[in-house]
């Protein structure tokens, strides 16, 4: 609890035990009146001030100005019964504020314990950077300050505050706050490190790739801040729900608490008027709409902050929400469901050219591309690059690339780069990847490029598919002979190759109009080549997505592993999540509406009220609060 909560607990253990004194204590009148006031100030000034303040500034219908409303006319009509020579119950109105701040209270406690998983991602936030002066000692500097290129030393229990390569040293780094693995992720010289991770073991030094505000800790934080900015349908529901529903049932209070009474009077009938605006009063206590406002919200928090201890951010509660009614489930192949992890498996020159002298023209076409299939050409050449013997260099989305490599012109890429050059290439059988090299505007050889099929991905599908998703699609880059292994390998429905960036939307577009009614469809991707396709799908997923903008900024869900199978356990959390909304507010709208019917017809007294204000909004925060439990 915090200091705040506490000193509210505080408050409703003063106000009761005066309350449960006061009840076997024989006072009667104004001196009833005032001792019942103490417990009543001590547990209800806060509301009272808040109603006040709403009133002043033209927010007056609100559940604080409902709870005055109720709770001070009741103390009035307990007096106007003492003077009058009954029995006045005051109890009822420091009750009904008692059990009021019980409830809020317990939501408070909810809320906290909700936000609990976020606040431990927020704790990534670093406070430092440790930086060399000119004589070798350590400064430590507010990360905004330190600039791209800058070599900072990070020791052992200290967070990595900045992006970076590591220059000097091994490692072994926390990245649970991130990811949600428990396990510790090794890094080495060579290796680029994200924000956010924690060293645990040896002192390393890294030279900074991006400035602390576009550094990926800065990129989840703000991602995280944001999330409740944007509402579900459910919660834009409750909330112009409330806006109409609190004012109409103020002034319904205000119609029963006069009509009856005049109309009998009218028609010669007798009249209390004590009597109905006692029904008034409870009819507002019971009316007061906080199971909904709280509740609903309440569990998507939860739902979120469930997710983020997974490693799974949402971007909002709308994007849970849409994830629940998922039924198409569209992927790109390369870093999404295989590794990503090229490797050159097999080298076949065509007559006149060696293997050797076909890898290095090849590696050196690709030197200054970061593609995973370029890197893969570079790491098998195994010699240092000298990227003076490169000019014109030019990278052919879709197709390949094309460089000047000692004045000769090389061409390496795909089927359709060959194509596009006609010139002619022959068809591999083996399984695979391949780049096709042309040299001097000749058709020199073709090198088969290999990658791994994630060993999580045939269970991935298989979960989705137990969740309820009708179809899955395959839409990749990669020649057609390779896709169809995998998608038959994983068990996928559809699979579409050989298409380029703008292709991807294309099929899109299809599949979002073949969809069936309320059927939502998510596309994953690595969120870097794929952004436009994430940014068009009614849910955009980005899949290992460490330190890439372009997955933060166009993913309206980010997986902070590469784990596939978290797909399915999104739509688990989501499902589950809209299901208690669903209940809550048939729970909450249910009792409410019993009790006001009875209430109007005096069949239900201030306790009564109190059960279907307090009471429901208590069990309502205790079935939200199920979404916080995920099983993985």
């Amino acid at each position: 609890m915090t200091k705040k909560q506490k000193k509210v607990l505080y408050r409703i253990i003063a106000a009761a035990v005066l309350l449960v004194i006061l009840h076997f204590v024989p006072v009667k009148g104004i001196l009833a009146l005032v001792l019942y006031l103490i417990p009543y100030g001590i547990i209800g000034y806060d509301i009272l001030r808040k109603a006040v303040k709403g009133i002043l500034n033209g927010e007056v219908f609100d559940e604080n100005f409902l709870m005055a409303v109720a709770t001070v006319g009741a103390m009035a009509l307990g007096l106007y019964e003492e003077l009058t020579g009954g029995q006045g119950e005051f109890a009822e109105g420091v009750a009904v504020m008692l059990f009021y701040q019980i409830g809020e209270l317990f939501q408070a406690v909810a809320v906290g314990k909700s936000r609990k998983n976020i606040s431990a991602l927020m704790d990534i936030r670093p406070d430092y950077a440790n930086v060399e002066d000119e004589e070798g000692n350590l400064v430590q500097v507010d990360p905004d300050e330190v600039e791209i290129g800058t070599v900072i030393v990070v020791r052992p229990g200290e967070k990595v505050p900045i992006d970076g390569i590591v220059e000097e040293g091994t490692t072994t780094l926390n990245t649970s706050a991130l990811t949600g693995e428990s396990l510790p992720r090794s890094a080495k010289c060579g290796d680029e490190i994200i924000s956010g991770c924690v060293n645990l073991s040896g002192v390393i030094r890294l030279r900074t790739t991006k400035e602390f505000g576009e550094s990926t800790v800065s990129k989840i934080l703000e991602l995280v801040e944001n999330s409740s900015m944007k509402k579900s349908r459910s919660e834009a529901f409750i909330s112009k729900f409330a806006k109409y529903y609190t004012p109409a049932v103020c002034y319904g209070a205000l119609a029963l608490a006069i009509l009856p009474p005049v109309i009998r009077l009218m028609l010669g009938m007798e009249a209390s008027f004590a009597t109905w605006i006692i029904r008034a009063l409870t009819f507002l206590v019971i009316s007061c709409p906080c199971a909904l406002v709280i509740s609903i919200p309440l569990s998507f928090f939860g739902g979120i902050g469930g997710a983020s201890a997974c490693g799974i951010l949402v971007k909002g509660s709308n994007y849970l929400e849409a994830m629940a009614k998922t039924g198409i489930v569209v992927f790109d192949k390369t870093g999404t469901l295989t590794e990503g992890v090229f490797r050159v498996t097999g080298v076949y020159p065509e007559a006149g050219w060696t293997k050797d002298t076909l890898l290095e023209y090849a590696a050196y076409a690709e030197c200054f591309s970061s593609h995973p299939i370029s890197k893969s050409l570079k790491e098998a050449y195994a010699k240092e690059l000298l990227p003076a013997r490169v000019t014109e260099a030019e990278e052919i989305s879709g197709h390949g690339v094309t460089a000047l490599v000692d004045g000769v012109r090389v061409h390496a890429g795909n089927g359709k780069l060959m194509k596009s050059l006609n010139i002619s290439f022959p068809e591999p059988s083996e399984i695979g990847t391949v780049v096709h090299v042309a040299i001097h505007g000749g058709y020199a050889g073709y090198l088969i490029i290999s990658d791994v099929v994630k060993k999580e991905a045939a269970e991935a599908i298989a979960g989705l598919r137990a969740a309820g998703v009708r179809r899955t699609v395959i839409l990749t880059g990669d020649n057609a002979l390779v896709a169809r292994y995998v998608a038959e390998e994983l068990g996928v429905d559809q699979v579409e190759s050989e298409l380029l960036p703008g292709d991807k939307v294309d099929w899109v577009e299809k599949l979002l109009a073949e969809k069936n009614p309320g059927e939502n469809l998510a596309f994953v991707g690595d969120g870097i080549n794929d952004a436009p396709v994430l940014s068009r799908a009614d849910i955009g997923i980005a899949m290992g997505a460490l330190g890439s903008d372009a997955a933060i900024e166009a993913a309206d869900i980010v997986l902070m592993d590469d784990n596939p199978m978290r797909i399915a356990l999104t739509m688990k959390i989501a499902r589950k999540c809209l299901r208690i909304v669903y209940e809550n507010i048939v729970f909450a709208l249910a009792v409410k509406a019993l009790c006001l019917v009875l209430g109007a017809f005096g069949l239900a007294n201030m306790w009564m009220a109190i059960f279907a204000d307090v009471g429901v909004m208590v069990i309502a925060v205790l079935n939200a609060i199920r979404c916080l439990k995920v099983k993985i």
